[in-house]
């Protein structure tokens, strides 16, 4: 059986060796605090020191740089993906709610389609003129579909505007705000006629020739009155937004609105022709204590 090495088995016990060198820390803490020559000591022994403290951390150094670049590379590529997703997912997101107003805006041209008289036909905007003076629009159908000039265009809201040439497949509608455009029109509130004309502009049209004195209000909701026998009578399409009254000028200057979106909807529908005026039959014409007849006056 091995014994204990001599040092071991004389030496002093554990206890003493704890008094000890908890009195000599107390001592060199005292001298310390006193004249500090342990600070000086413990510079050189950090001078000493750190070249060995540099190569110990060599080792841990290098497997840091080296975990950091991996997990970089893969943060990088996981952040190119979810960049990469995140541009998909918005443009999905886009589209969607592109597909979410057009269903409504579909859903709301079958109601106006349900409302209106005869028939109506939905067509599609294809493109818009360069001409930067003109309001027209093409519209994917055209005589094949039955389209004619004169047809009337209307969205969910109102009046759009006017077939006014056709092709084989396509079609050209002037809009409500061209400047060389006029819609008959009539106030709802006192039923007074007047015609609308476009301005050249999206979103204004004026009354134009209106004494100062018309029974006119800023507010006032314009439909069609169907006097000119194109367009059917009750279509919204205008409501009035500003009224310049001037004592020195004879006519007013009245400002509107179209209410339907002329610069804004890609669906419209048109409308099929108004059927011609009947004449007065030939037995309800009256005549004169002459003998003469009166002139037949068609009904408009």
């Amino acid at each position: 059986m091995e014994t204990a090495p001599q040092f071991f088995r004389h030496g002093p016990s554990l206890l003493a060796r704890l008094v000890f060198f908890v009195m000599l820390s107390l001592i060199l803490m005292a001298v310390d605090t006193r004249f500090k020559y342990v600070a000086e000591v413990r510079q050189v022994l950090s001078a000493v020191i750190y070249p060995l403290q540099k190569l110990a951390n060599i080792p841990v150094a290098v497997y840091d740089n080296i975990s950091e670049f991996f997990v970089g590379h893969q943060l990088a590529g996981e952040n190119a993906e979810l960049r990469q997703q995140k541009l998909f997912d918005q443009e999905q997101l886009q589209r969607l709610q592109a597909l979410e107003a057009e269903n409504v805006h579909l859903r709301k041209l079958l109601d106006a389609a349900q409302r209106v008289q005869g028939k109506a036909v939905m067509a599609e905007i294809l493109h818009i003129p360069r001409d930067p003076f003109n309001r027209k629009v093409m519209l994917d159908k055209g005589s094949q579909s039955g389209i004619q000039p004169g047809q009337v265009v209307v969205d969910d809201a109102g009046v759009v505007g006017q077939v006014t040439r056709n092709y084989p497949w396509v079609s050209e509608v002037t809009l409500i705000t061209d400047k060389d455009h006029s819609v008959p029109v009539q106030v709802v509130r006192n039923g007074l006629r007047s015609v609308v004309s476009g301005t050249g502009k999206d979103a204004t049209l004026e009354l134009r020739y209106m004494a100062g004195n018309t029974d006119i209000q800023e507010g006032d909701s314009l439909i069609t009155s169907g006097i000119d026998g194109v367009y059917p009578p009750g279509l919204p399409v205008a409501v009035v937004s500003k009224i310049e009254r001037n004592p020195t000028y004879v006519f007013a200057r009245v400002t509107c609105i179209p209410v339907a979106g002329v610069a804004n909807n890609r669906q419209l529908l048109i409308l099929s022709m108004l059927p011609p005026a009947p004449e007065i039959p030939a037995e309800a014409i009256e005549m004169k204590p002459n003998n003469k007849k009166r002139e037949k006056v068609g009904i408009r």
